[in-house]
C-alpha cells in the first residue's frame, strides 16, 4: 500500500532558513508530498520548546502535530495520528486520562529526548569540571580585586577521578553523560524505580537511595515534573548527602524544595549547587538562591544548541520517514524514535 499523504500541524518556531529546508523536505523529498499548516507561535524572548500552543482549530484537519499542541485539542474528535513533542520533557502530557486516551485512539505520542541529551550532558560535565577546577573563583578574582591567588586555588583544585556519582533519573540525559564520565574512572549510581545491573552503572531502586547519598560527592538531578517527584530533593534527603556534595539540577524545577536547598547551601551541608531549572521561570531578581553561597544559576540553558533548529527538523523527518512506511513494508520498520506511547 503506497503511503498517504499527511497534514503536518507545526507550532515550532523554526528560524527562516530551517523552516524552507523543512518545508522542502516533508513537502517534496518524502514518498508523498505532505502539507503543512504553520500555527501562530510565541516568539517573545522568554518562549520556549516548553511553550504550550493556545487551542487552534486547525489542529483539527492535522493527522501529525509538531511542536507543542493543545492537549485537549489533541483529543477533539479529529484526525490525528501521531504528536512529535519538540521538547524532552512532556508534563503537561503525563496524566493517565491523556495516555489512556492516546492508546485507546492509536495516537503514537515522541519527545526530543535524543536531540537535547547531548548538550544537557555536556552542560552537567561543564559544570562538574568547572567547579573542580576553581574555574569560578578565579573568574571572580578577575572581576574583583585580581589577587593571585596561586597556592589557594591549586590546592583547592578536586579530580572527577574516582569519584562517587547519584544520579536521580536514568534517562537519556543522565546514558550519555554516563558515557562522557567514563574516562574519570568514578563510581556510579543511578536511582530508579526497580534495581537492575548495568556495565558500568550501580542501578538501585529508590528505596536505597539514602545510603547511596552518603557517599556521593556529585548528586544529579534529572527527574522529570510528575506527581511522584514533587518536591522529591528535600530536607530529609539533603541531609543524608555527603557533607560537601555538589548538586545538579537540570530536570525540573518542581523537584527540588528550594528552601531546603537554601538551607543546605547556607549551612554549608552542600559544597555547591549548579541550578538550570526552576519551579517558577523566569527566576524573579529577588528569589533568595540568586544569592545563594555557592549557587550558580544559568537559565534553563543546559539543553541549548546552536543547531537546535536543524537538530528538531532532522529528528521529525528521520521519524515521518518511518511513520510514512509503517503500514506499507514487510517487516514493519523500527519504532519511531524517542516514542513515548
Amino acid at each position: 500500500m503506497k503511503p498517504q499523504p499527511q497534514t503536518i500541524w507545526c507550532n515550532y518556531a523554526f528560524d527562516e532558513h530551517t523552516r524552507e529546508r523543512f518545508l522542502a523536505q516533508v513537502t517534496q523529498a518524502g514518498a508523498v508530498p505532505h502539507r503543512v499548516i504553520f500555527a501562530a507561535r510565541d516568539r517573545s524572548p522568554n518562549a520556549s520548546v516548553l511553550t504550550v500552543a493556545a487551542p487552534d482549530p486547525t489542529l483539527r484537519e492535522a493527522t501529525i502535530a509538531l511542536g507543542q499542541p493543545d492537549p485537549a485539542t489533541c483529543l477533539d474528535g479529529g484526525r490525528l495520528r501521531w504528536i512529535a513533542l519538540t521538547s524532552a520533557g512532556y508534563t503537561r502530557y503525563d496524566t493517565p486520562a491523556f495516555m489512556d486516551a492516546l492508546k485507546d485512539a492509536g495516537i503514537a505520542l515522541t519527545n526530543a529526548s535524543s536531540v537535547f541529551a547531548e548538550p544537557c550532558a555536556q552542560h552537567l560535565l561543564a559544570m562538574m569540571l568547572t567547579l573542580g577546577r576553581q574555574l569560578l573563583p578565579a573568574r571572580d578574582e578577575q572581576l574583583g580585586n585580581r589577587t593571585w591567588r596561586f597556592m589557594e586555588l591549586r590546592r583547592r583544585c578536586v579530580l572527577l577521578n574516582g569519584q562517587t556519582v547519584v544520579l536521580l533519573g536514568y534517562g537519556a540525559i543522565a546514558r550519555r553523560l554516563v558515557e562522557l564520565l567514563a574516562p574519570f574512572d568514578m563510581k556510579i549510581y543511578a536511582v530508579r524505580r526497580r534495581a537492575y545491573s548495568e556495565r558500568g552503572v550501580h542501578v538501585i531502586a529508590d528505596d536505597k537511595i539514602t545510603a547511596v547519598l552518603a557517599e556521593a560527592d556529585h548528586v544529579i538531578n534529572v527527574l522529570p515534573d510528575n506527581a511522584a517527584t514533587l518536591n522529591y530533593v528535600n530536607a530529609r534527603r539533603l541531609s543524608a548527602v555527603k557533607p560537601g556534595a555538589h548538586f545538579y539540577n537540570i530536570g525540573r524545577g518542581t523537584t527540588v524544595d528550594n528552601r531546603a536547598l537554601q538551607e543546605a547551601l547556607e549551612s554549608g551541608r552542600l559544597g555547591a549547587a549548579y541550578l538550570d531549572v526552576f519551579e517558577q521561570e523566569p527566576l524573579p531578581p529577588s528569589h533568595p538562591l540568586w544569592t545563594a553561597p555557592n549557587c550558580y544559576i544559568t537559565p534553563h540553558a543546559a539543553g541549548g544548541r546552536r543547531d537546535q533548529d536543524e537538530a528538531i527538523a532532522a529528528h521529525f523527518v528521520q521519524n515521518l520517514r518511518l511513520f510514512e512506511s509503517g503500514a506499507t513494508t514487510t517487516p514493519p520498520p523500527p519504532p519511531l524514535r524517542d516514542r513515548v506511547v
